[in-house]
């Protein structure tokens, strides 16, 4: 009874080799294992076998009905995977499969005032610098006429890398860094402009309005004959830009390390129209930024003469116009992330 066991086995393993079908491998299954199978017929002859063999046939005739089944089912899997992956390799598009729609982003309302920004100024000629996120003391502080133990420096709340490094305050810092450059240009003619838009860090996150890093821009515009009045006009233009041409600017006199004179710059409450609403606290106005004639010691600092060149100034934090064009209550808003609050912002850039 074992040599037929083991004449049936090399039997299976010689048809399967000619097998090239699912069906084919399915009818040889049944006919090795199926109830008139010359296998089953051994274990119906085992209540005549001598009781030595019937231990030993037992054991061979299920070690091979397990042999056949696994093969099988192995031969089926794997041409049932040849199968999808030739199907697959055939059809690069399943249109089987489910449909999904496909999600669009949109444009960060801080994106949207930087590009827009952007535009304004490189439309009448002023170039478009990216602000450092790290910057030496001197050029942070001591060439903006804010020496060491100078008291306004308190009011930056500035975090220190070391004694010679910072986490950039103000964009300011790149004014000083194109005045110097071009003090060192032999070939600086006395007239240039630019803005410089860059992340700044202060420990400054006491309210809805205010959080410890936020953007800044910062323009500077030199020339052999700049006055208040080219500031005034870049003012007014930039504002006009932004919030509308029925925006109205004012003018109020402040006090800046950087420049002298200096202004506070308010635009009319573009909601209200100037007659007081919560926006701009009932006041008609609604404060955006500094602004000033840079500092003569300024100049000197940085290797400028002032009595060749002078030059205008003024800077303004990215979220604070974003807040006020868009209409956004808390700073927190604009770095949180949340698709929701994002998908407001569809309509702009279509």
């Amino acid at each position: 009874m074992l040599k037929k066991i083991n004449k049936i086995k090399d039997q299976f393993i010689s048809d399967l080799n000619k097998v090239k079908t699912i069906e084919e491998a399915e009818k040889l299954k049944k006919s090795l294992l199926g109830k008139e199978s010359e296998l089953s017929e051994i274990l119906k002859s085992l209540k005549d076998s001598a009781i030595n063999d019937k231990q030993a046939i037992g054991i061979a005739s299920h070690e091979l009905r397990t042999f056949i089944a696994a093969t099988i089912d192995e031969f089926v899997a794997r041409i049932k995977k040849e199968a999808l992956d030739a199907k697959l390799a055939s059809e690069k598009i399943d249109v089987s499969l489910t449909g999904t729609l496909a999600s669009f982003g949109t444009k960060h309302p801080l994106n949207i005032v930087v590009e827009e920004i952007t535009q304004i100024f490189t439309e009448i000629g002023f170039d478009v610098l990216n602000g450092n996120d790290v910057e030496s003391d001197e050029y942070c502080f001591q060439k903006l006429n804010l020496p060491v133990g100078h008291p306004a420096r308190d009011m930056q709340d500035t975090f220190y890398i070391d004694e010679e490094t910072v986490l950039s305050t103000h964009c300011t810092h790149m004014t000083a860094r194109v005045l110097t450059q071009m003090a060192k240009d032999e070939n600086f003619e006395g007239n240039y402009a630019c803005v410089a838009i860059g992340n700044v860090y202060r420990r400054d996150d006491d309210d809805a309005t205010h959080s410890h890093q936020f953007m800044q821009l910062d323009l500077l515009c030199i020339g052999k004959k700049i006055t208040f009045a080219n500031l005034k006009w870049v003012l007014k233009y930039m504002s006009k830009r932004l919030f509308g041409e029925e925006v109205n600017i004012r003018l109020r006199p402040s006090l800046f390390p950087f420049t002298e004179p200096s202004v506070e710059v308010d635009v009319s409450c573009f909601k209200c129209s100037g007659k007081g609403c919560s926006i701009c606290k009932y006041s008609g106005w609604i404060e955006i930024l500094g602004s000033g004639i840079i500092n003569e010691q300024v100049m000197l600092l940085n290797g400028m003469d002032p009595e060749k060149n002078t030059a205008l100034a003024f800077g303004a934090g990215i979220e604070r116009i974003a807040m006020l064009k868009f209409g956004i209550s808390n700073i927190r808003n604009l770095y949180e992330n949340n698709v929701q609050f994002l998908e407001q912002f569809k309509f702009y850039g279509e």
